[in-house]
């Protein structure tokens, strides 16, 4: 069966992202896909140093982040931009994960989206975490979802409103999971 680490790179609770996030993780659980639901708020990671990763070495939130990425062959990563780029918190929880010697990215395959309620639904952000991303050695699927004006994107129950932006989340999914049948 395939694993999907599902991670939402906002930490608000009731965030855009979460919403999108859930809607992916629906379509992939409506596939037979098992998903692991990473909260990084949950995990409590500081800010990445060498010197903490040193002495006393990696905090439990970052062995646990990349215990549970290294056990899915699949990301599925929805995302806000912070000021033209991803959220630091997420940047950050990368930098852990990306760490030697049981780096967890290597060999993943990933799908990325993102909801703003700017006019560009995140688009500068979700290049920032392609090219991370991509520099760990993860495939990234060539598409992504965008969702601009995310305050005006979701119903009340937190599906979409635009049809055809939930139909592109379906395809997104779809194509992580034909990626990895043929990379896997």
């Amino acid at each position: 069966m395939i694993r999907v680490a599902a991670i939402a790179g906002s930490y608000r609770t009731d965030s855009y992202n979460r919403t999108l996030l859930a809607i992916g993780v629906t379509a992939l659980r409506l596939r037979g896909v098992e998903v692991d639901l990473i909260d990084l708020r949950a995990l409590a990671l500081p800010v990445y140093d060498g010197d903490l990763e040193a002495d006393p070495g990696p905090p439990a939130g970052a062995i646990e982040l990349k215990a549970r990425i290294r056990g899915a062959q699949a990301l599925l990563i929805a995302s806000p931009e912070y000021n033209g780029s991803i959220p630091g918190g997420l940047k950050n929880a990368i930098d852990w994960a990306s760490r030697a010697p049981d780096a967890a990215f290597g060999g993943k395959v990933a799908a990325i989206m993102g909801a703003s309620p700017g006019g560009l639904g995140s688009v500068r952000g979700l290049a920032h975490l392609r090219q991370c991303l991509t520099a760990l050695d993860v495939w990234v699927v060539p598409s992504q979802v965008t969702v601009p004006a995310a305050h005006k994107a979701f119903a009340a129950d937190g599906s979409l409103l635009d049809p055809r932006t939930d139909e592109q989340v379906t395809r997104l999914v779809e194509r992580l999971l034909e990626s990895v049948a043929r990379l896997g």
